[in-house]
């Protein structure tokens, strides 16, 4: 497609690629099939040998995880091993379980459900299952601009010192879901000072799902969990992180991180739902990579499979002029941000064409975007000649959709 293209053209080049009758998905941020390939080897890393440093991983017990799969948590996210419980297949279902415990007991304010209003701050475009998660705890959501380092702090501030409601941010601090950025050292220092002004029980939910996935050189992320501990509000803090995208998506190992009073009061709730995580699995992972900088090693080969997805997607945005785009060293997505009105047409255009995208406004509370133009793009489960159809559709109904607006105005 060329940059000055004409609306007869785009009419015309949208209704040649719709013929195609292709189905593609860019909807969500799944691991490639030649990714999760190279964990294949798990299902045969136990040998059948079910112990694993004197522990049955079959039966019962560990309540935390085994005590090297907490270390390899740990590892994920920066912190101490004893701050690590190591769980089931989803840092998710963690993060759900831990909204469980502040809704019915609270972190030392009472509970969330005994309160008129909880309110979380969303940085925004943002991951959309953070906001299912609110939804599904009756917490109100309050949109926070992203300044291509994080959120805006200053912005928070004032919303902080006006509103004793907000309890909670949400922070996806590397390769952030979608917009790709790192959270910057006077970004992680601010939430902290703003922890120290805020509610007792205000809390920092820190996903950091990319933290080791690079497919270039990236910048390195700050270590929350010591500067909270500098600070004395390492309480604030809860960590998490999986192996969903380093090992197979559907039976990875997740991790949540706190400080010992949080362990403390979290682990009275979480036993009532956990007799023991599954051990089978984190024990598998454990003798399958080895150590953590074998693990470091495996991420190399899912860069070399990644990268060149990312660069379908810039060839092909750089070959129009109707939108504006982020370009992400790390991570799953690309978000794009078309002109303001535009995105549900996009999207709707894309979808009649045989193109899945995310809905318009999933990357926003409620699924409202105020301005109607950001998509989050997501090429990695793609092959990379599906990838090159997907993107000169897409690229074609951002062109289509703008030029028709230009037209009617």
């Amino acid at each position: 497609m060329k940059l000055d293209i004409t609306i007869q053209e785009a009419e015309s080049l949208y209704l040649e690629l719709s013929s195609k009758d292709f189905s593609l998905d860019l909807t969500r941020g799944k691991p490639h099939r030649d990714q999760l390939s190279l964990s294949d080897e798990l299902e045969n890393s136990l040998f059948g040998d079910y112990f694993y440093e004197g522990i049955d991983t079959r039966n019962y017990g560990e309540l935390l995880g085994l005590e090297a799969c907490r270390q390899l948590g740990a590892n994920l996210l920066s912190c101490r091993k004893e701050m690590v419980i190591a769980g089931g297949n989803s840092s998710l279902t963690l993060m759900s379980q831990y909204l469980s415990s502040l809704y019915f007991h609270g972190a030392g304010d009472g509970p969330f459900s005994q309160s008129a209003r909880t309110s979380f701050l969303c940085p925004v475009p943002g991951y959309d299952r953070h906001f299912s998660l609110c939804e599904e705890f009756s917490i109100n959501m309050i949109p926070v601009p992203l300044t291509g380092q994080g959120p805006d702090i200053d912005f928070i501030k004032l919303l902080v010192a006006n509103d004793s409601s907000i309890k909670g941010i949400w922070c996806v601090p590397k390769h952030s879901n979608p917009t790709g950025e790192t959270y910057s050292e006077d970004t992680v220092s601010g939430l902290l000072e703003i922890a120290k002004i805020a509610n007792k029980d205000f809390r920092i939910f820190w996903d950091n799902a990319y933290a080791i996935h690079d497919f270039k050189d990236s910048v390195e992320l700050p270590n929350i969990f010591a500067m909270a501990e500098k600070l004395k509000v390492e309480d604030s803090v809860i960590g998490f992180a999986s192996t969903s995208k380093i090992s197979f998506a559907g039976s990875g190992v997740g991790f949540i991180a706190m400080s010992e009073y949080n362990l403390r009061r979290f682990i009275r709730h979480y036993s009532s739902m956990v007799i023991g995580p599954d051990k089978v699995n984190q024990a598998r992972h454990l003798r399958f990579f080895k150590d953590f900088n074998h693990l470091l090693s495996h991420m190399k080969k899912h860069a070399e499979i990644v990268r060149p997805k990312f660069e379908i997607v810039e060839k092909w945005l750089l070959k129009q002029n109707f939108g504006t785009w982020t370009k992400p060293s790390g991570g799953y997505f690309v978000s794009f941000n078309s002109k303001p009105g535009l995105a549900k047409e996009i999207v709707g255009l894309a979808d009649s064409a045989g193109l899945k995208l995310s809905p318009a406004g999933s990357t926003f509370p409620y699924g409202v975007d105020p301005k109607d133009e950001n998509i989050r793009l997501a090429p990695t489960a793609c092959l990379d000649e599906e990838l090159e159809m997907a993107m000169e559709l897409f690229v074609t109904c951002v062109a289509l959709a703008t030029l028709k607006k230009k037209a009617n105005s």
